[in-house]
């Protein structure tokens, strides 16, 4: 059995190896589409650029829960628990949501009077630039939805197998001050714990930790809970703002567009 399971290392790493490259295969897929959004055809192409995106995100959301699977898998067998289990794979998202995820992303292409006070500045740029815009808030919205597929399939089989017995958040290096604040704090979350909260653009991962196991803390992540208590912990009300200026300043692992 092993003794003891990280939110690093072997497999925890090779899983959010394959998530990232199955992201860019993702975010590529979606760059192509930006073609169908006809600017002078807004109202007659933005559907049909909805839909395939919806065949996109579901596409790809059920690799995501593949890859999850197999490595909740991988995991049971390495703790070498006891009785079979079937891992119980989360759907992709419904068409209504990703729908309302994509028209978020798109809401600035829309002609607006530019004299309207409640027309946003982002709302008066040229079309080209909202363009942009929109296949960045495309891109982070896509990759969100797929990868909280995955997510879910492991926090699921969390839920359902009676050798599981908590979870862990597994964040990368250069995760933002939310992320490596929640993955510092190890396996504190139990089988029942509400949903995982990610944001556009997280790529941490759900750690499995199965009965007989210990949690532990990769380097990385122990910086970030040394760092936590030493500068935010005491102050309430007031942690995520100083965790943030810490990290800025003493993590060797340097915060998304710090440097």
């Amino acid at each position: 059995m092993a003794a003891t399971v990280s939110d690093s290392g072997g497999s925890a790493d090779r899983y959010r190896a394959a998530q990232l490259g199955l992201t860019r295969l993702l975010v590529r897929d979606v760059r192509g589409l930006r073609r169908l959004i006809l600017p002078s055809r807004l109202r007659e192409s933005v559907p049909d650029w909805l839909a395939a995106m919806n065949a996109v995100v579901a596409q790809y959301s059920r690799t995501s829960a593949a890859l999850a699977a197999d490595f909740y898998d991988g995991q049971r067998e390495a703790a070498d628990v006891p009785g079979p289990f079937t891992v119980p794979v989360a759907d992709p998202p419904p068409d209504e949501q990703t729908e309302a995820s994509l028209r978020w992303a798109t809401k600035d292409l829309w002609p607006r009077d530019p004299d309207d006070p409640a027309t946003t500045d982002a709302q008066r740029q040229p079309m080209f630039v909202r363009l942009d815009a929109a296949e960045v808030k495309a891109e982070q919205v896509a990759q969100k939805l797929v990868a909280d597929t995955g997510r879910g399939t492991v926090q699921g089989a969390v839920r359902q197998d009676r050798q599981a017995t908590a979870w862990a958040r597994s964040a990368a290096r250069g995760a933002c001050a939310f992320c490596k604040l929640l993955a510092s704090r190890g396996a504190v979350f139990k089988r029942d714990t509400a949903d995982f909260r990610a944001h556009d653009g997280c790529h941490c991962g759900v750690i499995p930790v199965f009965k007989g196991q210990r949690f532990e803390l990769s380097d990385h992540a122990k910086e970030w809970e040394r760092i936590y208590r030493e500068f935010a912990a005491p102050h309430p009300g007031d942690q995520l703002r100083l965790f943030r200026q810490a990290l800025a300043e003493h993590d060797s692992n340097p915060l998304p567009g710090s440097n």
